[in-house]
């Protein structure tokens, strides 16, 4: 067993497709006190959780004294890899990311900071988000708090989630039972978006949690099935 002293959970990401599920497992956990989340803008978010509006995640330093108080940051905003630009897809998951996590470490030097990459992230990839994702995972490392890589390779959302980009909608839509059913044979393929907080709610808790975790073991620690 973990320990399990109430924790304290700052979440970006929160009304994407991956953080959606985990404000879920977040709001569904009894191991969960507080949910709080880092958002751009007032967000139609569920009730309990708290909200730290920060219009630009690079500018994190300013608003250092509101990310105190944490156990974990569950880190799981970026931009979509298809139709977004290199520069921009560099703004939004390399640089706000670090920002936001130096200003996180500094205000919580205990705390864990926990990051949704994906699938094959390699600095030295050819493809353009797996290098960006890689480079994000290699900078987060040389933090002075401990980091978890978790590295989701399809995601499907839960009943009541779902994406904001319209171009993928209709995946998610149609797709949706075919991944859960490829999930379930073929775990290193497909993962929840909810099964991934759970997992990052279990690492949150371990002694010695592993630097990086696969899909598989995504779904092992979360119980996609059960989703």
């Amino acid at each position: 067993m973990y320990e399990t002293r109430p924790l304290r959970i700052l979440l970006t990401g929160a009304t994407g497709l991956v953080g959606q599920g985990v404000a879920r497992a977040c709001l569904a956990s009894p191991q969960v006190a507080r949910t709080a989340a880092l958002v751009r803008g007032k967000a139609r978010l569920d009730a309990r959780i708290e909200q730290i509006v920060l219009a630009d995640f690079q500018h994190a330093r300013g608003v250092g004294p509101q990310l105190a108080g944490f156990d974990a940051c569950f880190y799981c905003a970026g931009a979509p890899p298809v139709g977004t630009a290199e520069d921009e897809y560099r703004k939004v998951t390399l640089d706000a990311t670090l920002a936001v996590a130096a200003a996180w470490a500094e205000a919580n030097p205990d705390g864990r900071f926990l990051y949704v990459s994906g699938a094959h992230a390699n600095p030295h990839s050819r493809i353009m988000p797996l290098r960006i994702k890689g480079e994000t995972e290699a900078a987060l490392a040389q933090l002075a708090v401990r980091t978890v890589m978790l590295r989701p390779a399809g995601v499907r959302p839960v009943a009541g989630t779902g994406t904001r980009h319209a171009a993928l909608k209709p995946l998610y839509r149609f797709g949706g039972p075919l991944m859960a059913a490829a999930g379930r044979v073929l775990p290193s393929l497909v993962t929840s978006n909810e099964a991934i907080g759970r997992a990052m709610i279990v690492l949150a808790t371990m002694p010695e949690p592993p630097p990086v975790l696969e899909c598989a073991q995504i779904n092992r620690l979360g119980g996609a099935a059960a989703t």
